[in-house]
């Protein structure tokens, strides 16, 4: 017990400036950050499987939800986190969660890797103190946008950035217990308060400088002192705005958000079990991050996802239940009830700093370098695709080709897997009994659409003097329809042609297939011998 309350107190530390960090990033208030931290933290564990996980705002989402809050605005990304919390509990009750732990690893390099440029592109402004009225736009627009801003630099905001960032890279190689985050963050606020103060023609930006709130009859700068309120998602949006057009146009979002929460969540399970021995049901991990994200924003929250350096963290500092994700939650509640004012005062600069570091930890630079040096090509191809197409273009775009490029890639190492060939029937014992009107082809792998072709144009160029053609599938592990198509044709083909196909080794879950789609197979033999031997009554 008291080390998940530990464990706890130390994540939610960690976990308080960079919810805050993570919503500003994405273009919405800070306190929507704290928000989701909270309901996440909570309810994800309650609901989830994962015994140490702790979910919250992530980094990973930050490319894909500033499109739709420059789109349709806060209500229409709370919206999107509905929708994704129902498509989440839909792939978690259709079992489709081990599916989604099969997408190749330079995809899911790619994704991450692409993101953290992005990520640190756009920590750029705010770093430098850069003034740029208007930073909307594609990727390609902001790098323009950024290089000739650079005369616009503040010299103040820079120091106290790169201050914070030398304190986040120096602390942490002194192992010391305490998060660099607290030290960081604490130095330079104290720092900047003074300065503001003393100084003021400095003018560092701030929380509380930057964001104003209003709720009810509150008003005020910064982070709101009011704990979780309860609020329809819709709530800004005029009843019939609310349509089945709206809907249409934020589903795409919703199944970007959904396809990449499930892939974070379940990979950051992997890390987890792999750290601490646990078994996490991947069904039950996604129904409970859907049950998150469906509550979420009824609380004004943004989507959320299992955050694996906050994980780490957690299991690092001796977690080892359900219980250190609740305290966390708990700790960030408490925090806004009586330090909102304080946490006002975080400079801009230093959350801009500790989201750079956030970006260089998730960049994986090491194995995205390591796949460009020792993968095949194919690999390659893949990675840098799916990097190019996060950077470049839209998120949307490269989880969808990127899910299809996976699939390609399966389907075509899949056939290479399969093979189908003549046997040289010299080594075979009986050769010397076979005559050349007899061929044995040999079968192996998985029988599909990727492969059926492949054997029907095989079979089909079989010597015109071979009258009996035997088929070896004792290593045939399935067959699908396109394969019995295939397999179908050519039967009617030799029986044209009064040329006879016997069947070897049909394990009895195809045999039951074929038969259920009226194959005619009167000779299925266990052994090659007894073929050849039947084959050979059949001349006699």
């Amino acid at each position: 017990m008291k080390n998940n309350l530990l464990s706890g107190l130390t994540v939610g530390i960690i976990a308080l400036p960079l919810s805050m960090a993570l919503a500003i990033a994405t273009g919405v208030p800070p306190e929507l950050g704290l928000y989701t931290a909270i309901i996440a933290g909570i309810f994800a564990a309650l609901f989830g499987s994962s015994k140490v996980n702790i979910s919250g705002p992530t980094a990973a989402f930050i490319v894909i939800l500033i499109p739709i809050v420059q789109e349709f605005g806060i209500t229409g990304l709370l919206l999107c986190g509905l929708l994704s919390g129902i498509i989440l509990i839909i792939i978690g009750a259709l079992k489709l969660g081990t599916l989604i732990e099969l997408i190749p690893y330079p995809v899911t390099v790619g994704f991450t890797s692409g993101i953290a440029v992005v990520i640190a592109t756009f920590q750029i402004k705010d770093f430098f103190g850069l003034t740029i009225e208007n930073f909307n736009g594609h990727y390609l627009d902001k790098i323009y946008l950024i290089f000739t801003s650079f005369h616009t630099l503040d010299f103040a905001e820079f120091f106290i950035g790169f201050l914070t960032l030398a304190l986040l890279i120096l602390w942490q190689k002194t192992k010391s217990k305490i998060p660099s985050a607290l030290i960081a963050l604490t130095t330079t606020t104290l720092m900047v308060t003074f300065l503001n103060i003393y100084f003021p023609f400095l003018d560092i930006s701030t929380i509380h400088s930057t964001f104003t709130y209003k709720i009810g009859d509150l008003q005020g700068n910064g982070i709101p002192p009011v704990p979780l309120q309860f609020s329809l998602p819709w709530d800004y949006l005029k009843p019939e705005e609310i349509n089945q057009d709206l809907l249409l146009k934020l589903l795409p979002h919703a199944i970007a958000i959904a396809i990449l929460g499930a892939l974070e969540s379940l990979l950051c399970a992997v890390i987890s079990d792999g750290m601490t021995g646990n078994k996490t049901n991947p069904n039950k991990e996604l129904i409970g991050q859907g049950i998150t994200n469906i509550m979420v924003p009824f609380f004004g929250g943004i989507p959320a996802t299992a955050a694996i350096a906050r994980t780490v963290v957690n299991i690092k500092s001796g977690a080892t239940s359900k219980f250190s994700s609740v305290i966390h939650g708990i700790f960030i509640l408490l925090a806004i009830s009586f330090f909102s004012t304080y946490l006002s005062y975080l400079p801009m600069a230093s959350l801009s700093a500790l989201l750079l570091m956030v970006a260089w930890n998730m960049s994986e630079v090491k194995h995205f370098v390591n796949i460009l040096k020792v993968a095949p090509k194919d690999d390659v191809y893949v990675l840098l695709t799916c990097f190019f197409l996060t950077v470049l273009f839209d998120m949307q775009i490269a989880v969808a080709i990127g899910i299809g490029l996976a699939s390609i890639l399966f389907i075509k190492r899949t056939i290479d897997l399969y093979s189908i060939e003549l046997v040289n029937t010299k080594n075979l014992t009986t050769q010397h009994e076979i005559s050349k009107d007899i061929s044995i082809y040999d079968i192996n792998g998985p029988m599909f659409f990727g492969a059926a072709q492949n054997a029907l144009k095989t079979l089909l160029n079989t010597n015109e003097d071979t009258n009996i053609v035997i088929l070896n599938m004792k290593n045939v592990t399935l067959i699908d329809m396109t394969a019995m198509v295939a397999l179908k044709s050519i039967i009617d083909t030799f029986n044209d042609k009064n040329k006879k196909l016997i069947f070897c080794g049909l394990n009895s879950r195809i045999e039951k297939k074929l038969e259920k789609a009226h194959f005619n197979i009167k000779e299925n033999f266990d052994h090659i011998e007894d073929a050849i031997n039947f084959a050979k009554s059949i001349k006699s």
